[in-house]
């Protein structure tokens, strides 16, 4: 569903900690990506094993390639053309932080500031991105 968002992300400095903080509070369950490993970047399950509503993920706070660590939550909006959505943040004055790169068997995704500072992600879902 394309301008909703869609996915968040939980940026930390210890993720064991981090993992055990969420699931003592919220039950949340965490699961990796491909081998499994959880060490720079998990999934969020609820604490039935499913999706919380938004996708959520859990990663490292200097694992998404920006010169400074993230404080804080990232939104992904979803957009039907990452290339077109990242033209658009230009020419309304935001900047792309990170261009447009696959996230195996996510999507493609941009990382952009906004004209207030803050950072955002679009995401075109497509399971066979690599």
């Amino acid at each position: 569903m394309p301008d909703n968002v869609v996915h968040f992300a939980i940026h930390a400095d210890d993720l064991d900690r981090a993992r055990r903080f969420y699931q003592g509070v919220f039950g949340w369950r965490f699961e990796g990506f491909g081998s499994n490993d959880l060490s720079g970047f998990c999934k969020i399950k609820n604490s039935a094993g499913g999706q919380p509503g938004i996708i959520g993920a859990m990663q490292h706070r200097r694992y998404n390639a920006l010169p400074q660590p993230v404080l804080g939550y990232e939104c992904s909006i979803s957009v039907q053309d990452v290339d077109s959505t990242a033209a658009a943040v230009e020419a309304n004055g935001g900047k792309v932080l990170m261009p447009k790169t696959a996230i195996p068997e996510v999507g493609w995704l941009i990382k952009f500031r906004d004209t207030e500072g803050n950072l955002a992600c679009a995401i075109r879902i497509d399971e066979n991105a690599k």
